[in-house]
């Protein structure tokens, strides 16, 4: 591949809902531009960008691929995403290493959740877009209908490019709103002017004059004309477009069928027109040495920096970083310091990845994206720059996973082999989080959703060779007391030789802080129990609160008194004090009002305001307190509740049933608060077991 220069360079990510065509249309693009000589098919598993076996068996995409083509002396990296949600990270990073969108809209499926998810990503992160209609020669295909939903959702700026020609019900051609003029397709895909349909000329009317008012507001010479009643040149329409398009005032909205390879060309010339280029936009990051802002803004002579947007770890083609070059032009035997992990590597091979085939190049321009291979201990987020002036940018916000399965190796030889696994896929996916909960004793996986977790479940069987079994986490509930005990134990023990004596009276009491297991305090006077056993009994404590005599949960909040008992000069020891302490302390508990607590979270719910009702009444099922609502803006609202945790699982897919995927929710644990009696009773059947077993990793 040849090497680009900023100016001739356009970062596009692909983004819309699950099934839109994303890929489809990049395979296309693939095509027209010589890349390939033969379109695959997603249902055939034959497509540049889903190359992952998951993805080939699911049919869908579940990782952002770069396919880069070249095109009218021009280099365009194509970021295919996926649509499903569970994968949302992947799309987050693409957005990150973007200065442009395509948001592909099915004609036949119509504005989706994914189109509003996507458009919001654009509007986070600023991002000029352009609307693709795809599935244009579809029967039942509308775009007419897709431009009124979307105007109707985003208002003035959505601006058709072009309207659709279909004769006995086929697209046969379009109509191009900014020119005036028709086109129909011919057999290789490519255009023969026609005329305008008699049908198209009121919508072409309609159409080209909200634009012509867009182009006049672009400034104050341009309006006066407009109100003059003179007419713009189309070089000057295209470029007061352009502005439109970049500053977001504007949304074209474009349509083909990528299948059939109509209207890709129209949309990649409107790629390289209307999206800038690199060197014309803006980055900034901090010099560590100096503490002041770095002004990269993708100038080639500049020191050199990159960014570090997504790593790809295969067990086939290895680890590769995929970088961003901010600044400066890299080249082979380049020294980069990476300034997160205080690392310097040198860079024996520079790759663009199309896919996952890496294609060697001499150098990478600022402004272009390509792939450094086996950097040791690189990440996703961090900055590579020269230890002469190091840099670092900020890292492209990721979405946190809060979907949780409880998994267990089902061979216990492979836990290692899982463990190491899971690093490689946690590399590559920042929106999975492997959690040792020692304390449980689980091991717990979090993702984006329950799919996504099944899939990493299906990724450890294929590729590692891994089998694990899911399944709903424990829950970490803590045992207290309510009331005062008053107990004594005598541990008292004969056989042969030395005997074992210990004996304790204790209180216990409430502590009222939940925060504390225990707190211990003795009061013996006379020196019924000698000094030096309390340590002992302090040991009985600890080894006590850790597995209590209600349902072997560990006991918070508790106050232990050793006020008396009795020692044998000869048969007492610290281990008898302490079987001692333990015996009453399971004793003392249980006439003490012993009681379960849950852990309660505090949660937040963003949904579209026609959901709250919905929302709310799920809450109270599921035994959570409304505490109020907020505006959110965007025609959102955020529903703040405190819930028990046993209620946030499986809450993802619920949430996303009852919304329609468009329900967004964060939570964190907060306290612990005493459980009703009939949760208390169900969780101390089931842990019966527990009371006696010490194998309670089970």
């Amino acid at each position: 591949m040849n090497v680009y220069t900023g100016d001739k360079i356009r970062n596009i990510v692909v983004m819309g809902h699950g099934g839109a065509g994303k890929t489809t249309l990049v395979e296309a693009f693939a095509y027209i531009s010589g890349v390939i000589n033969r379109m695959g098919k997603v249902t055939d598993g034959n497509t540049i960008s889903d190359y992952d076996k998951e993805e080939q068996k699911r049919q869908f995409s579940m990782a952002t691929s770069v396919v880069p083509i070249e095109w009218d002396s021009h280099k365009i990296n194509f970021l295919d995403t996926p649509g499903y949600f569970d994968f949302v990270g992947e799309v987050e990073e693409a957005v990150g290493a973007a200065a442009g969108a395509i948001i592909v809209v099915s004609g036949k499926a119509g504005v989706e959740v994914g189109t509003e998810k996507a458009w919001e990503l654009c509007d986070k992160y600023n991002l000029p877009r352009i609307i693709f209609v795809s599935d244009m020669d579809v029967d039942n295909a509308s775009f007419r209908q897709v431009v009124d939903d979307l105007t109707e959702k985003y208002g003035k700026k959505i601006a058709p490019f072009h309207l659709p020609i279909r004769e006995d019900e086929k697209f046969v051609g379009y109509v191009n709103v900014v020119s005036e003029t028709a086109n129909r397709w011919k057999e290789n895909g490519k255009v023969e002017e026609c005329e305008v349909p008699e049908y198209n000329k009121s919508y072409l009317e309609k159409y080209r004059e909200s634009l012509m008012e867009a182009v006049a507001e672009t400034s104050e010479d341009f309006m006066e004309r407009y109100f003059g009643g003179e007419t713009f040149s189309d070089d000057e329409i295209r470029a007061a477009l352009k502005q439109n398009i970049n500053d977001g005032s504007i949304v074209p909205v474009t349509m083909g069928s990528s299948v059939l390879c109509q209207g890709m060309y129209t949309l990649l010339d409107d790629v390289i027109k209307y999206f800038k280029s690199p060197d014309t936009r803006t980055i900034a990051g901090i010099n560590m040495k100096t503490n002041e802002i770095f002004e990269a803004n993708y100038d080639f002579s500049k020191p050199k920096t990159a960014y570090i947007w997504k790593t790809i770890v295969d067990p086939f083609i290895g680890k590769y970083s995929l970088i961003k070059v901010c600044s400066g032009v890299l080249k082979v035997d380049d020294v980069l310091f990476n300034y997160d992990k205080d690392t310097e590597e040198r860079i024996s091979k520079l790759y663009v990845l199309r896919g996952n085939k890496p294609i060697e190049v001499k150098e990478l321009h600022a402004g272009d994206i390509g792939a450094l291979a086996k950097l040791s201990d690189a990440s996703t987020g961090d900055t590579l720059s020269t230890k002469a002036m190091p840099v670092k940018y900020a890292a492209t916000e990721i979405s946190k996973p809060y979907t949780c399965m409880r998994y267990k190796a089902k061979n216990k030889g492979d836990i290692d082999k899982i463990s190491g696994a899971l690093q490689k896929m946690m590399a590559e996916d920042l929106t999975l989080k492997n959690v040792n909960d020692a304390e449980n004793r689980q091991t717990l996986l979090y993702g984006m959703g329950d799919q996504h977790i099944e899939i990493v479940a299906s990724k450890l069987l294929n590729i590692y060779k891994c089998d694990i079994e899911l399944t709903e986490p424990k829950v970490a509930y803590r045992e207290t007391i309510r009331k005062n005990s008053d107990v004594e134990y005598k541990y008292k023990k004969q056989s042969g030789g030395h005997g074992q004596y210990g004996h304790v009276k204790m209180r216990f009491e409430p502590l009222g802080d939940t925060e504390k297991s225990y707190e211990f305090e003795q009061i013996v006077v006379g020196g019924a129990v000698p000094k030096n056993y309390f340590p002992a009994v302090e040991k009985g404590l600890v080894e006590s609160v850790q597995k209590g005599p209600l349902a072997a949960y560990p006991v918070v909040g508790i106050k232990a008194i050793l006020y008396d008992g009795s020692y044998h000069p000869v048969d007492s020891s610290e281990q008898a004090f302490k079987m001692a302490t333990i015996q009453a302390f399971k004793k003392g508990v249980m006439e003490a009002g012993p009681v379960l607590l849950e852990p309660i979270a505090s949660l937040k719910v963003t949904v579209p305001d026609d959901f709250t009702g919905d929302v709310m009444g799920d809450l109270n099922k599921r035994r959570g307190r409304v505490l109020g609502m907020n505006p959110a803006g965007a025609g959102k609202t955020v529903v703040e509740a405190e819930i028990p945790m046993t209620g946030l699982y499986g809450y993802c897919t619920i949430l996303r049933s009852m919304t329609g995927g468009r329900g967004d929710y964060e939570y964190e644990f907060i306290r612990y608060e005493q459980a009703p009696s009939d949760v208390q009773e169900k969780e101390v059947a089931a842990r019966a077991s527990k009371l006696t077993d010490d194998s309670s990793d089970e």
